[in-house]
């Protein structure tokens, strides 16, 4: 006996929000890279290249809520929400590829004592400083569905901590106006580089584990086969396997021996709504059994 319990999962709309915030970050991605290049700036061109992740980061996140309202059919039975993983990877591997060519270029300019000049530090405040409004702007954009959907809940952390950092690449500027620390500059985009390298990394190994299936970081598959193992009449839970079919829903299967007899429906139902109210795991398939009559995956 099984049961395949589905939640409906069409996300608020929040195309309005998801175009603007494209639109203005790419106008200003456009900004700040004409003027880190007018004035040799590797601040202003790190923090472009993170706005420009800002930018893919939207279009995924748009990507992910109009791919989960497209209908499965035959051939694709779970849809194509993986698509937005497979994004996620590959926006990872480009995004390290550049940020490691941008820290292997600051990290020259240090050696070569070569850094801005005292009058370059006006153009980076100011451009910066739109870059602070830009982000903020975006982020409220997302801000009451936060809460709710952790798609647009990604979107609205990573506006505000790109906001943050536009307040650094503005520290930097003001301090080369004022106190004349040329050097500055190749540092803050090292700085810059960092941060980014480390969340990248972050999304290259999570994006990476989830394409072989793997269990969802926020998800204990203990406490899950625990839970499972709880439920009255249940004797043995085996053959467990959680995978995300996209960015924001997971599924799940088990066997479950029950020796006492079948399942019926409350049953299921009940051990269907625990999954999903204490794992967040959307798509649950449950295989009740008296005797253990299947090998383990592990095991075959």
């Amino acid at each position: 006996m099984s049961t395949d319990h589905q939640h409906s999962h069409a996300p608020a709309d929040f195309n309005r929000a998801f175009a603007i915030g494209i639109v203005l970050n790419i106008v200003f991605v456009a900004i700040e890279a004409f003027y880190g290049w007018r004035v040799n700036s590797l601040a202003l061109l790190a923090d472009a290249g993170h706005n420009l992740s800002d930018v893919a980061g939207l279009v995924l996140a748009w990507g992910g809520a109009l791919a989960g309202r497209i209908r499965p059919d035959a051939r694709h039975t779970y849809g194509f929400k993986r698509a937005t993983i497979l994004a996620a990877f590959a926006n990872a591997l480009l995004l390290l590829v550049v940020m490691g060519a941008l820290a292997w270029e600051a990290i020259g300019r240090l050696l070569s004592s070569q850094g801005l000049v005292q009058a370059q530090g006006v153009t980076i405040m100011a451009v910066a400083g739109v870059g602070i409004l830009v982000n903020a702007a975006t982020a409220l954009l997302f801000m009451r569905g936060r809460e709710s959907d952790l798609n647009i809940r990604g979107a609205f952390m990573h506006m505000a901590a790109d906001a943050l950092v536009s307040v650094g690449v503005v520290v930097a500027g003001a301090l080369t106006l004022w106190i004349g620390w040329v050097w500055l500059d190749p540092v803050v985009s090292l700085a810059i580089a960092a941060v980014i390298l480390l969340g990248t990394w972050d999304l290259f190994k999570q994006s990476l584990h989830m394409l072989f299936d793997g269990v969802p970081e926020r998800i204990d598959p203990q406490a899950v086969h625990d839970c499972l193992a709880a439920l009255p009449g249940v004797s043995r839970v085996h053959d467990l396997h959680i995978w995300a079919m996209g960015t924001s829903q997971v599924a799940m299967t088990a066997h479950l021996v029950m020796p006492q007899g079948q399942a019926d429906d409350a049953f299921l139902a009940d051990a269907t709504q625990q999954m999903h109210d204490r794992f967040d795991i959307t798509h649950v398939t449950l295989q009740v059994m008296q005797v253990a009559f299947t090998a383990p995956c592990a095991d075959s």
